[in-house]
């Protein structure tokens, strides 16, 4: 079996989708002859816990820990909210920033590049080349973010002969939040040539989209290819009964409310004009939301049926997809319409109808179309949105709320693994 040296920051008791990536790759991929090993830091900084996820981790997998400096701990001194959604990713922007986000925007950008994980660089380096060595390992996979790692397995590539696949669930210089880092010139400049470096040298390339890979040909002329994320089958708890109410549930972190106000007039004008829609209608969000969003549901006289139910176990968040009669999936940043929420997959399999709404190239929308499981919307379709819904709800309650997906088997963790070992075994 090959032996192939998978280095992640996120990992059980880590929560959010950025751990689930690889945890469903290493289940499956000894099926395809592969043994994955897991390298990936002792004492972490999570933004998210979720420990339900640990019972997830395949059994007998070598999982090697070693200490990490986090500057996010030093930084939590002084606030642990302002910490927590610079490392979440959640950052305000700029003209709304505090002082003290300014500061520690500042800090993380320009003097700990590309991220603040990158002390992990250098003893992650000396420690991997004797491991890989002893244990005659000539495969490894960094995944990213932290794109930090990155640049561990760029260290390694050009220390030793090995293959090496960089794996990005993110881009890096593209990403939306990367205007927001108050970098300065050179930082900035130092960003783009580590990008560069990682794309050049890596001998692999993997995209959760095909928009990113396409945005990073032109750095490189490497091999990239797409492997989305996916879901797991068969759908847990199908037994449940649907919500009795009208309900839609969110999934994951809402963080920009107010690109919305489409969807919120709509609902409010059909409580206010359909009595009967008012009487059964429940909102429902599940993750890590921005105070904003409470605000915005307020401001719309939504706020009484709604339920902001905050981060849940993963277990917990499946049992409500089967259980919502819609499930809302969402997007408001036209610069990077390559991002797919990884919840998208976990709809797929949920049997429950879509309603998405984003910019019109969201690279979402050709999945949802092309599996036919659900509808999707412009951020300001507001008529076409609210005809949508009152027709979803029309057929809530003749209970025939339900979807035919086609084609969504190609999302499955397995077959997505079986393409992956297939990269794999074909660099040798």
């Amino acid at each position: 079996m090959k032996k192939v040296l998978i280095i992640t920051y996120y990992w059980p008791p880590a929560g959010g989708p950025g751990v689930l990536r690889w945890l469903k790759f290493s289940r499956y991929l000894p099926e395809f002859g592969i043994e994955p090993i897991i390298y990936t830091p002792k004492n972490p900084t999570y933004p998210i816990v979720d420990h339900s996820l640990e019972q997830e981790i395949p059994e007998n997998i070598k999982i090697i820990k070693k200490k990490i400096r986090e500057p996010y701990v030093w930084a939590s001194l002084f606030s642990k909210k302002e910490t927590g959604q610079i490392s979440s990713g959640n950052i305000t922007s700029k003209q709304n920033q505090s002082f003290l986000q300014k500061l520690l925007l500042y800090i993380r950008g320009n003097f700990f590049i590309p991220d603040a994980r990158i002390l992990w660089r250098n003893p992650s380096v000396k420690f991997l080349k004797k491991f890989l060595a002893e244990n005659k390992i000539d495969t490894i996979i960094t995944t990213g973010p932290p794109h930090s790692l990155h640049l561990i397995g760029l260290r390694l590539k050009n220390q030793m002969k090995l293959k090496w696949i960089a794996d990005f669930r993110d881009p890096w210089t593209d990403m939306w939040y990367f205007d927001q880092l108050r970098l300065g010139k050179a930082a900035k400049r130092k960003h783009y040539k580590r990008e560069k470096q990682v794309l050049r040298q890596a001998d692999l390339v993997i995209t959760t989209s095909k928009q990113v890979a396409y945005s990073f040909k032109k750095y490189t002329i490497q091999p990239i290819k797409n492997i989305t994320n996916g879901f797991d089958s068969p759908a847990p708890f199908q037994h449940l009964e649907k919500d009795k109410a009208f309900s839609i549930a969110h999934i994951g972190s809402f963080f920009s409310a107010e690109r919305f106000s489409a969807l919120w007039q709509s609902l409010a004008e059909l409580i206010e004009e359909k009595p009967e829609f008012g009487k059964h209608l429940k909102l429902k969000f599940a993750g890590k939301v921005n105070p904003e969003l409470k605000q915005v549901l307020k401001k719309f006289q939504l706020l009484e049926y709604s339920e902001i139910l905050g981060y849940l176990p993963h277990p917990e968040v499946l049992k409500i997809q089967q259980q919502a009669q819609v499930l809302l999936l969402q997007y408001a940043n036209e610069k990077n319409p390559g991002i797919i929420p990884g919840k998208l997959f976990e709809y797929l399999n949920s049997g429950r109808p879509i309603l998405a709404i984003g910019p019109q190239t969201w690279e979402a929308k050709d999945i949802i179309e092309e599996t036919q499981t659900g509808k999707f919307f412009n951020l300001n379709d507001k008529e076409k949105l609210k005809m949508h819904l009152f027709e979803l709800f029309k057929a809530y309650q003749k209970n025939e709320l339900f979807v035919d997906a086609k084609n969504v088997e190609q999302f499955h963790r397995k077959n997505l693994t079986a393409r992956l070992s297939e990269l794999i075994l074909n660099m040798e």
